[in-house]
């Protein structure tokens, strides 16, 4: 019998955990006669009782697993981890605040049957966003596309079933700052959409602020891309150019008498703020380069796990 793995990746979600549990078990319940599964809940180093929710459930169904960081590393990393610990065949990724709805599993797992790798969920509509979080959305995936080597789906972000041979790939992949959506259209394979409507958040509030969100667009940006370096060398030409047309015309400006501006004052403010600007361009995309190559030299973990539940191997519990 094949197996199914659902990896959940938790941040202070103590209003939603056990509704969220029961979304999930009741629609793999439905499929049991079919599918094995698993219910893997990583604990981003929520400060709430996350953690003590998911224990009490943990210890009525043994099916649900727990991986537990000693801190908040990350959505991205939570994510990684549980998808190092599955053991299924097909393995869903989804948020825990069930804006993507868990019923959509079956129909997910009836395109994965029929040989698709990758089913990514495509948001059709977004019930309870702001028009700024849509219209910055739009914005982060024309960017992105825009910039990136690889295209990347718009409206998808991490709701999607993976099959087991694509998720080995990815865990195989050493990067630190994972970009997990850019990476899942990075290897390839069969992939198909699968439209839904996004509901709004069932409780709490959003773990993706506009601070977390920015991070999450580098990262795809500065992970997929080196047209960033690009830009800022054909800027470079550009501001090159512009300087040479400012010495051409002060030198006519010279022989020919045109008195119209204060001499000088113009081309060295213009040439001087336009330079600074981009040297200051320069040194924060370079930056990021450099600062994302000594991340990966330093070798550091991505996440540390300090407990498991339920898991053969358990740290403790």
């Amino acid at each position: 019998m094949k197996k199914v793995s659902v990896v959940i990746p938790m941040y202070n979600e103590q209003e939603v955990v056990k509704k969220c549990y029961e979304k999930i078990n009741n629609t793999l319940k439905n499929i049991e006669d079919k599918y094995d599964y698993e219910i893997i809940f990583i604990n981003d180093g929520s400060k709430d009782e996350t953690l003590e929710i998911l224990k009490d459930i943990a210890k009525n169904d043994k099916k649900v697993k727990i991986i537990a960081f000693s801190r908040n590393f990350g959505h991205q990393s939570a994510v990684t981890a549980g998808l190092k610990n599955v053991t299924g065949d097909a393995i869903v990724i989804i948020d825990a605040d069930l804006q993507d709805p868990p019923e959509l599993i079956p129909q997910m797992l009836e395109l994965w049957e029929k040989g698709n790798d990758i089913i990514y969920g495509k948001r059709k509509t977004r019930k309870g966003e702001s028009k700024f979080k849509l219209l910055t959305a739009s914005m982060f995936y024309k960017t992105l596309n825009l910039l990136s080597d690889v295209e990347i789906p718009k409206d998808t972000g991490d709701f999607r079933l993976v099959d087991r041979n694509v998720v080995d790939i990815i865990n195989q992949l050493p990067e630190h700052n994972k970009f997990l959506r850019g990476l899942f259209s990075w290897v390839g394979f069969e992939q198909i959409p699968f439209e839904y409507v996004r509901e709004k958040r069932y409780a709490g509030k959003t773990k993706y602020p506009l601070k977390k969100m920015l991070r999450l667009a580098q990262d795809g940006i500065f992970s997929f891309s080196i047209k960033p370096l690009k830009i800022v060398g054909a800027m470079g030409i550009l501001s090159v150019v512009i300087s040479i047309l400012i010495l051409i015309y002060a030198i006519l400006s010279y022989f020919c008498n045109w008195n119209n501006l204060t001499a000088g004052w113009t081309s060295i403010m213009v040439t001087m703020t336009f330079l600074c600007g981009m040297i200051l361009i320069s040194l924060w995309m370079i930056g990021e380069y450099i600062g994302r190559i000594y991340d990966e030299t330093r070798g550091r973990p991505q996440y540390i796990i300090k407990d498991t539940i339920n898991f053969e191997n358990d740290n403790k519990g």
